[in-house]
């Protein structure tokens, strides 16, 4: 099993823009990219991806062979699927510490 970790970093919220500005004014962070439902900021080490939704916590990226051979690795080891988008493909696990996954090929 040769998963990487990337060096994308997720976090949901409500009101993207509000969240962005914090990190904006209050982190030094530059806004690199703005669509309706995620603003992205873009650093030499990590890339923080801003998207409209539920606040979930940090996701970290995971890229795997397979999105389904690993979902139901992890599944079947403990881990709660948080959101499943098979069309992207990507998928998001929970583990039993409270660590959130994006993974994807």
């Amino acid at each position: 099993m040769a998963n990487t970790f990337g060096t994308d970093i997720l976090i949901q919220a409500p009101d993207p823009k509000k969240a962005a500005a914090f990190y904006v004014d209050h982190l030094g962070f530059e806004i690199t990219g703005e669509e309706p439902q995620m603003i992205s900021l873009h650093g030499p080490h990590i890339n923080l991806f801003i998207e409209r939704g539920p606040a979930l916590g940090p996701v970290l990226e995971v890229t795997v062979d397979s999105v389904e051979g690993a979902r139901a690795r992890l599944v079947n080891n403990g881990c709660e699927v948080i959101k499943d988008e098979p069309e992207f493909p990507r998928c998001y696990i929970k583990d039993p510490f409270g660590l959130i996954y994006n993974l994807t090929i």
